[in-house]
């Protein structure tokens, strides 16, 4: 399932940057911001091939995000 439009967050903690998806609570780090965000994109893709996890997504209205 493609990831259509996902809302994050990217701010420096220490020497990494955090990105923090807003729509889901899924999150990771890097070493740079590009990391920081190629890793949460990887992490979102893990998190929605579950089943499980796609049943728990809940779409709020005007959102197009997956789960849809």
């Amino acid at each position: 399932m493609p990831i259509e439009t996902m809302k994050y967050i990217i701010y420096k903690e220490g020497k990494y940057y955090v990105s923090q998806c807003l729509t889901v609570d899924i999150s990771s780090f890097g070493d740079t911001v590009e990391e920081a965000t190629f890793n949460l994109k990887e992490a979102l893709s893990l998190y929605f091939e579950d089943d499980q996890a796609k049943m728990n997504y809940h779409m709020l209205p005007g959102d197009s995000s997956p789960g849809s």
